[in-house]
C-alpha cells in the first residue's frame, strides 16, 4: 500500500511538496485552511534555473511561465540611468505559479476549509489534528503552513518571526495605464533605485489570467521603507482602532497611512516611480520578518518552505527554497532527519544572505542621497533575487 503524506497548507510550498511526493509514489492529501482556492494574488515572483528545473521535475506545464527581462537597470533620483547589468531572467506571478502546481493535484486530494492546528505521533504513524476537532492519520505530516505555522509552533515554540525594522510597500500597475515615456524607460527592465535608507525594485509580470500580450501586462512595484516599532503599531491599526498583531489585510490599511506613504514617495522617489504609483491599484504593505528553524523535523513531522525559514524577500528565494525543500523531502521522506540535515544549512544560507542585503539598504551614506553613489550598487544588483552568492 502506498505511503500516505498529509500536507498542512495549500499554498505554493504545500503544492510543491504534494507534487514531489506524489511523483515519488506517495499518496498525498493537501489541507488548506481557507474556504476558497488561493487564486488572484498578483505578487511578482522572480524565477531561477533551480526553480524551473524543480517545476520540470514535478511535471508542471511551463508554457508562458512569465515575462523575460534581459537586464537590470539602476536609476537615480532624477530618473537618470546609473548603470546597467545584463541579467536574463523570467519574472512571473504568484497566481501563475500556484495555478500550474494546483493542476498537478487531484481535486479529491485537495481539501479546502481544513485548518491543521497540531499533531500527535505513535508507533503507527502521525495524526494531524484539525480546528474542527477531527483527525486524519498518515505516515508523514508536512508543515507547509506558512511563517505563522501551527506545526512549527508545536515543534519549535521558541522560534518566532522577528521584525526587521522596515516594511515593503507593494503595488501593481497595468501596463496600458502607464505614461508612454515611463513605460519606455522602466517597464522592460528589472529596475533599482538604491539611495541610502530605502530601496525600490520593480519589474514587469503577466497581466490577469497570465496575459502576456503587449499592453496587458502589469508592473510590480516593490519599495522597502523604514518603520520603527511605534510606527509599525500605528500602521497595523485599522480605522476601527483594532491593532493587528503581525500584518494587516490590505483593504484595512487606513487612508491616512496610504496618504503618508504617497507623500514620502513624492519626496524620495524618482518621478517615474511616483508616476507608477499614481496609476497603480491600491498599494499595501507587509512588515519584514525573518526566522530560521535550527531543525526541520520531529519524528514523522517535517517543516517546509516559510514554515521552516523565512528569508527576507531581497533574495527572491521564497518559492525556490520551498521547491528545493520539496525535492529533498521526496528523496528523504522515509528519513526526515536526513531531510533536515540537508535543508537546515541550505535555508540558513538564504536567511543570512537576505539579512546582509537588507542591512545594505540602511547603511548611512550622506553622499548617496540620490541613489547615484551607492558603493554597493553593483553587488545589490548582482545578488538581489538570485540563488548564488
Amino acid at each position: 500500500m502506498a505511503r500516505h503524506a498529509l500536507i498542512a497548507g495549500g499554498s505554493i510550498g504545500g503544492l510543491f511538496a504534494a507534487a514531489a511526493l506524489q511523483k515519488a509514489g506517495w499518496t498525498v492529501d493537501v489541507f488548506e485552511r481557507t474556504e476558497v482556492e488561493l487564486a488572484g494574488r498578483g505578487a511578482g515572483i522572480v524565477t531561477h534555473d533551480t526553480l524551473i528545473d524543480a517545476l520540470r521535475h514535478v511535471g508542471a506545464d511551463l508554457t508562458d511561465l512569465g515575462v523575460q527581462v534581459a537586464e537590470r537597470t539602476a536609476f537615480d533620483k532624477a530618473g537618470g540611468v546609473v548603470t546597467v547589468l545584463p541579467h536574463p531572467q523570467i519574472v512571473t506571478s504568484w497566481d501563475r505559479m500556484h495555478r500550474i502546481l494546483r493542476r498537478l493535484i487531484p481535486d479529491d486530494r485537495h481539501h479546502l476549509g481544513r485548518a491543521v492546528t497540531g499533531y500527535a505521533q505513535d508507533a503507527d504513524g502521525v495524526v494531524a489534528q484539525f480546528s474542527d476537532g477531527s483527525t486524519v492519520r498518515g505516515d508523514l505530516l508536512v508543515g507547509a503552513d506558512g511563517f505563522r505555522s501551527a506545526i512549527r509552533a508545536q515543534m519549535l515554540p521558541d522560534v518566532q518571526p522577528t521584525y526587521a525594522g522596515y516594511v515593503v510597500w507593494r503595488a501593481l500597475a497595468q501596463e496600458r495605464d502607464l505614461p508612454a515615456d515611463v513605460a519606455a524607460r522602466v517597464f522592460p527592465t528589472f529596475a533599482f533605485f538604491a539611495p541610502s535608507g530605502t530601496q525600490i525594485i520593480g519589474y514587469p509580470i503577466a497581466g490577469r489570467d497570465n496575459d502576456l500580450s503587449l499592453g496587458n501586462r502589469r508592473y510590480n512595484f516593490v519599495w522597502y521603507a523604514p518603520a520603527d516599532a511605534d510606527a509599525l503599531r500605528d500602521m497595523l491599526t485599522d480605522a476601527a482602532g483594532h491593532q493587528h498583531a503581525i500584518s494587516i489585510p490590505p483593504p484595512l490599511v487606513r487612508d491616512d497611512v496610504l496618504d503618508a506613504m504617497q507623500a514620502n514617495a513624492r519626496r524620495i522617489l524618482p518621478p517615474d516611480f511616483t508616476a507608477i504609483l499614481d496609476v497603480s491599484e491600491r498599494p499595501f504593505f507587509t512588515p519584514i520578518y525573518d526566522h530560521h528553524s535550527p531543525v526541520m523535523h520531529d519524528g514523522r513531522v517535517v517543516l517546509l518552505g516559510d514554515a521552516a525559514c523565512v528569508a527576507r524577500p531581497h533574495v527572491g528565494m521564497g518559492v525556490t527554497k520551498a521547491a528545493e525543500d520539496a525535492l529533498a523531502l521526496a528523496v528523504h521522506a522515509d528519513d526526515p532527519a536526513a531531510y533536515s540535515a540537508i535543508r537546515v544549512p541550505a535555508s540558513e544560507r538564504a536567511y543570512l544572505r537576505a539579512r546582509k542585503l537588507g542591512s545594505w539598504i540602511f547603511q548611512d551614506d550622506p553622499a548617496n542621497a540620490d541613489g547615484a553613489h551607492n558603493a554597493r550598487l553593483r553587488d545589490i544588483m548582482r545578488l538581489t533575487a538570485v540563488t548564488e552568492d
